[in-house]
């Protein structure tokens, strides 16, 4: 599915993906308790989009997405975390052609490679980008975006490690795997 430029199929994921970005981060997200910071189902759908079409559509799903629900939701735009997701979304989608979902298989080794890079992809935007753009653009205090992006990166990390994989685990199944007789 992933080619060079972007193909029809591609431009329509990636307006499926940022729709469905939307209502996920409206309708299945669970506060923190931190202000400004949810447990999200939307990094789980986002990791599933990257690795099903790369990096450049997965990065566009989390710059649409992000920027719309937003906009949408809160009535501007905080691009400090906009960037993030499309720097989540780019940086996943980079890992697809190791892991090959189309392959039909997403076994052990690949479900630990999917694991590692979504864990140090989400460190370095939820622990180091969002909350120094925080700073940069916005002049938040220093203590309360890196306790919000700790909390954010670990509850994303968790539920793309938990729904993420599974999500992969689900739609791997749906793949002819080499060797097989269906032919698609």
């Amino acid at each position: 599915m992933k080619e060079n430029n972007l193909s029809i199929k591609t431009i329509v994921a990636i307006g499926i993906g940022a729709a469905v970005f939307v209502i996920l981060g409206r309708f299945a997200s669970i506060p923190t308790g931190i202000p400004n910071s949810n447990i999200e189902t939307t990094y789980a759908f986002l990791a599933l989009m990257s690795i099903i079409f790369g990096p450049v559509a997965g990065g566009l799903i989390g710059l649409i997405g992000h920027a719309l629900k937003d906009l949408i939701f809160y009535g501007s735009i905080w691009w400090s975390w906009v960037v993030v997701s499309l720097l989540v979304g780019f940086l996943i989608g980079l890992a697809s052609k190791s892991i090959d979902i189309e392959s039909g298989e997403f076994g052990t080794k690949k479900i630990i490679t999917f694991n590692i890079v979504q864990v140090i992809v989400q460190a370095i935007g939820w622990f180091l980008v969002a909350p120094s753009l925080d700073i940069l653009i916005y002049a938040e205090p220093a203590n309360k975006v890196f306790l919000q992006g700790l909390v954010v990166g670990i509850s994303n990390m968790v539920t793309v490690a938990v729904i993420g994989t599974l999500l992969l685990l689900l739609y791997a199944k749906t793949r002819s795997q080499k060797g097989s007789l269906d032919k698609e």
